[in-house]
């Protein structure tokens, strides 16, 4: 727990920094630091569901379990 805690203030941070220097603004850059996480949350949580349905996809098919083999390079 302390260290999802501590990863969290660190993104705070670094997005607070990345906005404040590109605008030069310390509301955007504080806007920026809390709506990015946020978003960034969302956007990992819809990932995750993706490749978890691409994994079971991919582990029911009757393909995966094929091998798939490079031929010999000609020189």
């Amino acid at each position: 727990m302390i260290k999802t805690l501590t990863f969290a203030v660190m993104h705070f941070s670094v997005a607070f920094a990345v906005a404040y220097s590109l605008t030069g603004d310390i509301v955007v850059g504080g806007a920026v630091a809390l709506i990015e996480p946020l978003v960034n949350t969302v956007g990992y949580a819809i990932h995750e569901h993706i490749w978890a349905r691409f994994r079971q996809r991919r582990q029911t098919s009757p393909q995966s379990a094929e091998v798939i083999t490079a031929a010999p390079c000609a020189a």
